[in-house]
């Protein structure tokens, strides 16, 4: 098997001594006589891998039904957020680290030990007995998560050339499709049935799985770079990370934009990566290469998955929103709410992914993805409080179909163009950019929805009635329209302008969404077209 991994290696080749010859999988992709197939070995591997991000995946989404229970049994309800933030703050740093020590000294060692970190975590926030023990143990998960996460990606990588891996991730992006529905609807059934501790003890023998076949089947030969780790590079961008992940996630919520925390925060933020840009400007071997962003596919395709996530997660998170607060859906179904938009991912994803294999191009799937999530997110700019749920579900479906094409190709195109040597900090550096774009898209919806509701909820009120019904209703707010029990002391007519009201501002918060995908239709467009590579080879000059 030593043999039939030599090309798959995370060094550059040129760095590895003479292996033998390759196995048949790499020979047929090399000759291009024959259709390439995984050997038995690797589509374990990638089974294996799957299992990986599945249980990273679902992770982020299993635990939301449960928080109310949660807060209830542990307290913490000032800090309600922090159960989710606290794993997205440590995998955000986490991520381009763990990419960049990976091309360093090999992928599987870190793998392993990112399954083994979020085993633990997942154990301690089981047994946490108070609520900041529990933030404790989503932090280690988190570090898991933005172990496996770009891994996942990067030993497809390092295993499948180009030109063959666009219909290996599609099917891995459709975990993260199938884990985005199947993880509120599990996360409610065990928190009924079971009692929310056991979300983090259920998926631990899914993980367990995973890393008996990773240990046993998974073989990368790497030949270890000794280099200086660039622990300047890492704290600076921790520093700068954290600071702006928490005043973004903060402001407009927790504090006022204006607020002397969020910007202090930013301030932060902002001397820590202008420290990072002259750490690595000076690093002998950086965290993340500058020289990386000199090629235009590479600079391009992340500036594109930033704006991807950007809409993709506003919308994730604020049409179920829609869904309770304006159409009134009973909250019991809200697992389904997202359902179409994720079957419309799932399945363009994986056809896509076939599409870009047989055909051996992906700029016009990407283009034609952005065109069609924009379509859809007009329908949803379109929707009102007397909106039907099958008009939210048909627009949803469109955006998903939209994602499909496009999301899992920008990862892809990165690959094709970058030296095996940074192949892993190339990955993590697009895992990164979503992880941002999540973040702003969640903050700049909310932000939007927010601010002006109460203006937007007045102005549907009757005038005869508009300072007795404001007095009742200025002290409910959006989460008030989501809880039917709630709304059973209020006169009809506030019931009716807070939908209204709230449907108007999620109009709002819908809008932003079409200058974005505007900006990533054009940085999409900018992307050069650089033909699929057959084999595992190094690209054969950079493509600026």
């Amino acid at each position: 098997m030593a043999t039939a991994t030599s090309a798959a290696t995370g060094s550059n080749r040129t760095d590895l001594p003479t292996q033998g010859t390759e196995s048949a999988p790499a020979q047929q992709a090399d000759s291009g006589t024959a259709p390439f197939r995984l050997d038995r070995e690797h589509k374990i591997v990638f089974a294996s891998l799957m299992l990986g991000m599945f249980v990273a995946s679902i992770s982020q989404t299993i635990v939301g039904p449960a928080l109310p229970q949660i807060v209830a049994d542990l307290g913490g309800m000032a800090h309600y957020s922090w159960v989710a933030t606290a794993a997205m703050l440590v995998s955000a740093v986490v991520v381009p680290v763990v990419g960049k020590l990976s091309d360093l000294y090999g992928r599987k060692t870190f793998y392993l030990a990112g399954l083994v970190i979020f085993m633990v975590g997942s154990v301690v926030s089981g047994l946490a007995g108070s609520f900041w023990m529990l933030v404790a143990g989503r932090a280690i998960q988190g570090a898991g998560m933005g172990t496996l996460m770009p891994l996942s990606q990067t030993i497809i990588g390092d295993i499948i050339p180009a030109r063959q891996r666009g219909k290996y991730q599609g099917l891995m992006g459709a975990v993260f499709g199938v884990t985005s529905v199947a993880g509120p609807l599990a996360g409610g059934v065990i928190t009924d049935h079971l009692g929310w501790r056991w979300l983090f003890f259920t998926i631990l023998p899914v993980g367990l799985l995973a890393l008996a076949f990773v240990a046993r089947y998974m073989h990368l030969p790497h030949q270890r770079r000794e280099a200086k780790i660039d622990v300047a590079g890492i704290i600076t961008l921790s520093v700068a990370m954290v600071s702006i992940l928490l005043a973004t996630s903060w402001g407009g919520t927790t504090y006022p934009w204006v607020s002397a925390q969020v910007l202090g925060l930013y301030a932060v933020g902002l001397v820590g990566a202008l420290a990072f840009v002259a750490v690595e400007l000076r690093a002998s071997e950086p965290l993340l290469p500058l020289r990386l962003f000199r090629n235009s596919v590479f600079s391009w395709s992340n500036v594109a998955g930033l704006g991807v996530a950007m809409v993709m997660f506003g919308s994730i998170i604020y049409i179920p929103v829609f869904a309770q607060g304006v159409l009134g859906v009973d909250a019991t179904q809200s697992g389904l709410i997202l359902m179409p938009m994720m079957l419309g991912l799932i399945v363009m994803g994986i056809l896509t992914g076939l599409l870009v294999t047989r055909t051996g191009h992906y700029k016009p799937f990407m283009l034609t993805g952005i065109a069609i999530m924009a379509l859809g997110v007009f329908l949803l700019t379109r929707l009102s409080e007397t909106s039907s749920a099958w008009a939210l579900f048909g627009s949803m479906a469109v955006v998903g179909v939209g994602l499909g094409m496009a999301m899992q190709q920008y990862t892809l195109v990165v690959q094709n163009v970058v030296a095996r040597r940074d192949l892993g900090v190339a990955t993590a550096t697009t895992q990164f950019s979503r992880n941002i774009g999540s973040t702003v898209g969640i903050a700049v919806y909310g932000s939007i929805m927010t601010g002006g509701l109460g203006a937007a909820v007045a102005a549907h009120l009757p005038a005869s009635m508009r300072d007795q019904a404001a007095q009742q209703a200025s002290g409910m707010d959006v989460g008030s329209v989501l809880d039917p029990s709630s709304l059973g002391n209020v006169p009809p007519v506030v019931e009716e302008a807070l939908r209204a009201g709230l449907a108007d501002q999620l109009h709002n918060a819908f809008m932003i969404g079409l200058p974005i995908l505007v900006l990533v239709f054009i940085a999409t467009a900018m992307i050069k077209h650089v033909p699929l590579r057959e084999t595992l080879e190094d690209a054969p000059r950079d493509h600026g």
